[in-house]
This record gives C-alpha cells, sequence and structure tokens, in this order.
C-alpha cells in the first residue's frame, strides 16, 4: 500500500519516523566504524613506531658495547655499520660515528650522500629520542646517543632507519580504511531503512485497521490482533476511545431521537387540538382552553429547550467556573421555600438537617438543588417526607443529600437515571414525570464543579442523591 502523505500541521517536523531511525542508525554505525578504524589505525602506527625504537634501541646497545669495549676494532665497527645495513632490503638503517671533535670515524655507505651529519645536531641534547623527516621520497627514522670510550672519551652515534615501508603500510591502511568507511556508510543507511521499515511495519497495519473504522463500525477494534508489546498499550488506549467513541455516538444518536420525540410531542398536540376545533364553530369558551392548553404545551416546550441549551452550554465550558462560599443550609432553605407550596399540596413535608460551608456558583447550586427537590416532591407520595442533610466529609469536601420516602426506583433503572430522557417509568407524560432531563442537568452542573453525584434507591423505601462538592483547597 502507498503510503499517503499526511497534511503537515504547524509546528510539525518534515522528518518521518523511518528517516529519523534510519539517520540515527547511519549515523551510529558510520561512528561506531570509524572509532573503531581510528583506534586500529593508532594501534598499527604505534606498534610500527614501537617496533622502529626498539630496533634503533637493539643497535645503540651493540654498536655502545663495541665503542666501549672495542673501539679500535674496525671490522666489528664494519661489520655493524656496512654488512648488517646493506644486509637488510626493504628498511635499511644507516649508522655513522663522530669522535668529539665531530670528525668522521666511521659511517655506513653513502649516508652522507642520504643525510648530512648537521641533521641530528640538535638531537645531542635529547640522545636517544627517534624523530621522522622526509628526505626526498624517503621517511628517515633518526636517533643520536652518546657512547663512552674505555679512555674516557664520549663520541657520537647517529642513527638513520628508513622507515618508508611504514609510511607506506599506513597509507595503504588509510585508503582502505576510507573505503571501509564508505561502504559502511551505504551499508548503515541501508540496513537501517530496511531496519526502520520492518520495525514500523506493525503501525502502518495499526493505521491502516484504524482508518478502516468508520462511523458504521465502531464496534470493531484495532486489539483484535497480535501487536508489538510497544504498540499493545497504543491498540488498547485506540479501542478504548473507540468504545467510548461508540457510546457517545449511540448516546448522540439516541439523544437525536429523543429530542426529535420530545419537540414533536407537544407540537403534534397543539395541532391536533387546533385542527380538530376549527373543523367547526366553537364557542369563545372552547377558543380559550385550546388557546390554554397551547400554552401550557408550549410553555412546556420552552422549559426544555432552556434545559437543553443549558446542556449544551454545559458541554462547551473550558474555563473556570467563578465559585464562592456559600451557607449552604441557607442556600437550601431558599430554595425550599420556592417548593413548599407544591410540597403542601401534595402533603408531602421538607426539611434541613445540618450545616456546612460549600464552595460553589450560587445559581447552580440553587438549580441543581430545586430539581432535585422537584423529583423527590413528584414521587413522594402524600405524608411523606424529603430531607436535605448538608454536612462536610474528610478532605474538605460538601455534601448535599436529598433524601425522600417514595416509591423508589428498580435497580435496572439505576445505571441510566443521568442519561438525558431516560425515565424510569416510560410511560409518564412531561407534565406527570418530566422531561428526563433533571438529573441529566444536576450531573452537569456537578461536572462543572468538579464534584460527583450518587444516587442509591430501594424500591419501596425512597431514593437517596448524594452530591459531593470539592473542598476549598482542591479549587
Amino acid at each position: 500500500m502507498p503510503d499517503v502523505p499526511a497534511k503537515k500541521s504547524a509546528g510539525s517536523s518534515t522528518w518521518s519516523i523511518a528517516a529519523r531511525i534510519t539517520a540515527l542508525i547511519t549515523v551510529s554505525g558510520f561512528g561506531i566504524l570509524l572509532a573503531g578504524g581510528l583506534f586500529l589505525y593508532w594501534t598499527l602506527a604505534r606498534s610500527l613506531d614501537d617496533e622502529t625504537a626498539r630496533f634503533l634501541a637493539d643497535k645503540v646497545f651493540v654498536l655502545r658495547a663495541i665503542i666501549h669495549d672495542r673501539p679500535h676494532d674496525m671490522a666489528a665497527f664494519d661489520e655493524e655499520t656496512r654488512l648488517e645495513g646493506a644486509a637488510r632490503r626493504f628498511s635499511r638503517y644507516y649508522v655513522r660515528v663522530l669522535d668529539e671533535q665531530r670528525q668522521l670515524i666511521v659511517e655506513t655507505p653513502d649516508m652522507s650522500k642520504l643525510i648530512e651529519p648537521a641533521a641530528f645536531s640538535s638531537e645531542v641534547a635529547a640522545p636517544e629520542e627517534m624523530r621522522e623527516i622526509k628526505v626526498g621520497n624517503r621517511t628517515l627514522a633518526l636517533m643520536t646517543t652518546r657512547a663512552p670510550t674505555t679512555d674516557g672519551k664520549s663520541w657520537q652515534v647517529q642513527f638513520a632507519l628508513d622507515v618508508s615501508n611504514k609510511e607506506a603500510l599506513l597509507e595503504r591502511y588509510r585508503r582502505n580504511l576510507l573505503i571501509v568507511l564508505l561502504a559502511g556508510l551505504a551499508t548503515s543507511a541501508l540496513a537501517g531503512y530496511a531496519i526502520a521499515r520492518r520495525g514500523l511495519a506493525p503501525l502502518d497495519s495499526i493505521t491502516r485497521a484504524a482508518g478502516a473504522i468508520s462511523a458504521r463500525n465502531l464496534d470493531r477494534r484495532v486489539s483484535s490482533q497480535a501487536w508489538p508489546k510497544e504498540l499493545t498499550a497504543l491498540a488498547g488506549a485506540f479501542d478504548q476511545m473507540l468504545e467510548r467513541l461508540e457510546d457517545s455516538f449511540r448516546r448522540l444518536s439516541q439523544f437525536s431521537a429523543d429530542i426529535a420525540h420530545e419537540l414533536r410531542t407537544p407540537v403534534t398536540n397543539f395541532l391536533t387540538e387546533s385542527q380538530v376545533t376549527l373543523s367547526q364553530p366553537r364557542s369563545v369558551e372552547e377558543y380559550r382552553q385550546v388557546l390554554e392548553s397551547g400554552i401550557e404545551e408550549f410553555a412546556s416546550l420552552a422549559r426544555m429547550i432552556d434545559s437543553l441549551l443549558f446542556l449544551a452550554r454545559a458541554d462547551q465550558v473550558d474555563g473556570r467556573l467563578e465559585r464562592i462560599e456559600l451557607d449552604a443550609s441557607k442556600e437550601v432553605e431558599n430554595v425550599i421555600e420556592f417548593h413548599r407550596a407544591n410540597a403542601e399540596e401534595n402533603g408531602v413535608s421538607l426539611a434541613v438537617e445540618g450545616n456546612a460551608p460549600v464552595y460553589a456558583n450560587s445559581l447552580l447550586f440553587q438549580r441543581a438543588i430545586s430539581n432535585l427537590l422537584s423529583n423527590a416532591v413528584r414521587h413522594t407520595p402524600k405524608d411523606g417526607r424529603v430531607t436535605v442533610g448538608i454536612a462536610t466529609v474528610e478532605g474538605g469536601s460538601t455534601t448535599i443529600c436529598v433524601r425522600d420516602t417514595g416509591s423508589g426506583i428498580a435497580a435496572e433503572h439505576l445505571p441510566h437515571l443521568f442519561d438525558r430522557f431516560y425515565r424510569a417509568d416510560p410511560s409518564r407524560s412531561q407534565r406527570t414525570g418530566g422531561f428526563g432531563l433533571g438529573l441529566a442537568l444536576v450531573q452537569s452542573i456537578m461536572t462543572l464543579h468538579g464534584g460527583a453525584a450518587r444516587l442509591a434507591s430501594e424500591v419501596g423505601k425512597g431514593t437517596e442523591i448524594t452530591l459531593t462538592f470539592p473542598g476549598k483547597r482542591d479549587l
């Protein structure tokens, strides 16, 4: 499958992961080869220098012994200076012996043509140190030393060893090293690219698997295949995202259907009632009843739209909610006064227990309590009781617990009661059972506050809803 170029976002790098891995492998491989080659080159050069130094040191030792023990034995000098040097084919060496007045005593033939005695003069102060010089197309290793004689004199001995073969060897080594480095660079790049593509193949597969998922098949999962360990967590996280998307999509679809149904019901009722009324002449009182019924339907519709707008705004809030310290008992009493007349009409008593400060938005706090009291009063039978308990829990949070002695709710409905448009009794109308948005509004308000809403209920004993508001230090 060909690579599809992605649209480059602001601040994104133009380098792909494969290119980065290839570059890293290439640079790493080249660096290792370079370091290894330089180390081996240094080791070889040091070994050759040490070998040259040892050879010259041996010759120094031999000539010192001859000068000290047999200074007038010209046969020994000839053997060491003439015959020994001439016998070497590739790395010839030359010897020159000078007396205290720097007069020539003996030297290897043709040495004067190759290098003058003055070239060694600077070496007298630093005996037995080797240095290399270029003479024409040759490279010579030079060493100077002092050799005492039996009569107390000190002769100067000059050594020159032809190390051109060593330089040729190092030159060939450098040339071969360059070839190896270039070949290694190319090989590292090709190998790095192959490794990167092979290593990223599962990522391409997971990308194709994710790209094949659409709104019509959100039930598919990426982790159904066996992924490498490094991608298992990614696949799992992606599947969790798909689960959330599937749930959100399902809820959104259901929400859209519920909105259509809830909006259609009052409009259809008023339209039908109006058509029936207009089908024949009616009295003024009959027209009035139709208008009053329509007003009631549209007032209910306006309340539902207001609730939907609040939920939509709550979902879009991305800033911090303005909260202040409130007297929870006083705020709840104000809400209870609003519902007291309706509660007394239904024969339900309202009470507040406890007190504590609560850090919340005053309007949203009152709206959440009002929704809970409205539900509690509606579902509590005559002579029942609705109690609002206020307390501070460990950690500084404040809990508002609304309890009623109503009929309770079956366990199968409890997980869905905070869903929008959900009613435990689907047969209830908007006039008797609300829109199914009250608890969804409460949930959104608690989310805005960073708190939580918890519901517990038992059939025949009543329902208890607890709101937990974070303390001041958690804001």
